[in-house]
């Protein structure tokens, strides 16, 4: 018997090439990243999070896919090459995307535009149908839907979720190339269970539902329920959320009908925070034109939640700037600007319950007409906000003393059990509007990292 041959385990270099190769036969440009000696300074794709910059650089703090070679290094046009991207190699290898002008997620592999009717064909549903079916007047309000409508409305949605709904592994920077208008237009980026997480420089824009659900149970009046956050973090830790711009536009919410005496809702959050995520910052970016902007945790009973967010902009709001249960959340140098927005009419910015500890430092508000310091701050009576420096059209303001001296019930604490340390940038709130106006929102970052 003849003795076994020993065979030479290929290059490492030959092995990125034939991933190369291989990825670029699947229709994924590769762009080189720059090693070794005499390489460029560190670009935007390859960026981390600076250090004491929040939450997020907790520990080993967050690089995202900093590290990734070139078989994992992609830029990107369409909403197929996005969904490629995210899923080409081994789970949790390093890899960083860039986005190249306009992504539509609802679009097929070939490019075609996707509409609702195009999502429902075959499931049975119509909305004409489901609206004669579950009127409250024979429906009732003391059941949620069910029935032949319900399972095609939701058979229905899921075909639409396998489009827009995008998962983000771990180790994953996405990043939109300087210059190029990058965007996801109708996109729900979806961070679960996932750690080292980086989304930066990216328009993220008319996340829609489709097929909205009717509660006749949520609230007095009942409400309709969309899915799909532009951004959704869930059971996460380590995320950095940079430089993007949220918005509905062009579908504002003005254009929706009601039903049932309700708004007809296909929007749900901008930027959500949930299942016991942790170690998150979010910073220098631009919310406009939404109404349910930015949920940190899911429940009353959820866990962890330290999250950060400063140099933001909120314009345009109506609420959950943010909403926050449970966690650790820290507030500053953030800009909101109360006045009306394509009909977004300012309800409150901040809601601390479910026992939240939130301390907002440096922040300034500035108060339409129609507005006044007590309706800043919401709550369940369990929830606190501590702080100080804090303005209102430029007058430093209590905000706590404020609301409470409004609200017999439910008053907001003003003790908290925790002292942030992760501060970077910490500045006062009177320079903000005209500073944030240049500096936060998608569009505004250089190849190399920096503003232009």
């Amino acid at each position: 018997m003849s003795a076994p041959l020993h065979r030479r385990k290929p290059s490492r270099r030959l092995m990125a090439l034939i991933g190369v190769a291989s990825l670029a036969a699947a229709g994924l440009a590769v762009v080189p990243l720059t090693t070794g000696a005499g390489a460029a300074a560190v670009d935007l794709a390859h960026a981390a999070l600076p250090a004491d910059d929040g939450w997020a650089a907790t520990g080993s703090g967050t690089t995202g896919g900093q590290t990734a070679d070139t078989a994992h290094t992609f830029t990107v046009s369409t909403r197929a090459q996005l969904a490629k991207a995210l899923k080409a190699g081994p789970i949790g290898a390093p890899r960083i995307i860039q986005v190249k002008g306009v992504v539509d997620a609802n679009t097929d592999d070939s490019g075609k535009t996707l509409g609702c009717a195009d999502y429902a064909a075959g499931t049975g549903y119509s909305l004409s149908a489901y609206l004669k079916a579950y009127d409250p007047a024979t429906w009732g309000r003391g059941k949620l839907p069910t029935g032949q409508q319900e399972s095609a409305r939701d058979a229905a949605q899921d075909r639409q979720a396998a489009r827009v709904v995008l998962t983000v592994p771990s180790r994953t920077t996405i990043v939109g190339v300087p210059g190029s208008g990058a965007a996801i237009v109708g996109g729900s980026l979806q961070v679960k269970n996932a750690d080292n997480v980086i989304i930066r420089n990216l328009n993220l824009t008319d996340t829609r539902d489709c097929f909205p659900q009717w509660d006749p149970t949520d609230g007095s009046t009942g409400n309709w329920n969309s899915q799909y956050d532009a951004v959704t973090v869930r059971g996460s830790t380590h995320v950095w959320a940079d430089h993007n711009t949220f918005g509905d536009g062009p579908h504002y919410d003005r254009a929706n009908p009601s039903y049932f005496g309700r708004e007809y809702q296909v929007h749900d959050g901008a930027l959500d925070i949930t299942n016991a995520s942790d170690l998150v910052t979010v910073e220098y970016n631009r919310f406009a034109n939404h109404d349910k902007t930015m949920l940190i945790g899911s429940s009353d009973k959820d866990t962890r939640l330290r999250v950060t967010l400063h140099h933001n902009v909120f314009q345009g709001i109506v609420q959950r700037a943010p909403l926050a249960r449970v966690g650790q959340i820290h507030l500053y140098d953030n800009y909101y600007d109360t006045a009306t927005l394509n009909n977004y009419t300012h309800g409150y910015s901040v809601n601390a319950r479910a026992k939240a500890q939130v301390v907002a430092q440096n922040n300034y508000w500035a108060l339409s007409g129609d507005r006044k310091a007590s309706q800043l701050l919401s709550g369940d009576g369990t929830g606190s906000v501590a702080g100080s420096g804090n303005l209102v059209n430029g007058t430093v303001t209590d905000l706590v003393a404020a609301y409470n001296a409004e609200h017999s019930a439910k008053k907001i604490k003003t003790s908290v059990n925790w002292t942030p340390k992760l501060t970077a940038g910490l500045e006062p709130a009177a320079g903000l509007p005209a500073a944030l106006a240049k500096k936060a929102g998608a569009g505004v970052l250089t190849a190399a990292g920096g503003t232009s």
